[in-house]
């Protein structure tokens, strides 16, 4: 673990020198996704003035659900945006065989490879529109709680990392797995509002087959003292274990069936 750590830095640290290398793109590309973010919100903002009451919700608690379910989304954008690329940048390159006789595991490899910077953006976003839902909602902010919303945000960014993972597996067949994975991902809108104003079927969904509910609504009900049952509050960690093991089982069968572009 410690090695990984180091060589992850090392990465880490190569790839901010070939950002800084154009300073304006970096930072065109951290703010860009401030406005795009910005965007989202104005519309919750005008549709919320007109109804005022989403079955119980306000507009402070809504962006409370919308900003820790941003905040868990900028982890996986920054640190496994590789994932949506793998098929057309790197199999069907030939660029991934460099992965393959590397003394380090292929999936770290991959992953190493990139930090997606527009994720800072994001990260921005979603620490801004907590702070402000806290406060206008008066949110006391006690230990306890701060220890859960960094543990529940890190949940949230794992739970996308794994099913991102899990679909974008479908690369070592497809060559392109951007469509499997959208139709996977684009599922963590539904979870930028209340799960309580859907249809059951899509709660349910949202809980145990797609768990983008542990990044947001469960959250957020627990730091609104609202009553959705001990498991849903602490349950994030459990389930971005189970889902990140069985991303990487799924990682490793679809590893043993790579055939590489031959070029």
């Amino acid at each position: 673990m410690k090695r990984y750590l180091k060589l992850y830095w090392h990465f880490l640290l190569q790839r901010f020198k070939i950002l800084m290398e154009y300073r304006a793109n970096f930072f065109i590309g951290a703010i860009s996704t401030v406005f795009m973010q910005g965007a989202s919100v104005l519309a919750i903002w005008v549709v919320m003035r007109q109804i005022p009451d989403l079955n119980g919700w306000s507009l402070g608690e809504i962006w409370l659900i919308y900003g820790l379910l941003t905040l868990s989304k900028s982890i996986n954008h920054m640190f496994a945006d590789n994932l949506w690329t793998v098929g057309q940048s790197y199999i069907r390159t030939g660029g991934f065989d460099r992965f393959l006789v590397r003394p380090i595991d292929p999936l770290f490899h991959l992953l190493a490879d990139r930090f997606c910077h527009d994720g800072i953006g994001h990260f921005i976003v979603g620490l801004v529109l907590v702070g402000a839902a806290s406060a206008s909602l008066g949110i006391v902010w006690t230990p306890l709680k701060l220890v859960y919303v960094f543990v529940a945000v890190l949940s949230g960014g794992l739970i996308f990392v794994a099913l991102n993972l899990i679909t974008s597996v479908s690369a070592f067949w497809l060559m392109n797995s951007v469509p499997v994975t959208r139709v996977v991902f684009e599922t963590h809108e539904f979870a930028k509002y209340p799960l309580n104003i859907y249809p059951q079927a899509i709660g349910i969904f949202l809980t145990w087959l797609v768990p983008y509910g542990f990044a947001s609504f469960y959250p957020a009900s627990y730091l609104l003292n609202r009553e959705v049952g001990l498991f849903f509050v602490w349950g994030g960690p459990l389930m971005a274990a189970v889902f990140l093991f069985l991303g990487y089982r799924v990682w490793l069968f679809g590893l043993r069936h790579y055939a590489s572009t031959g070029s």
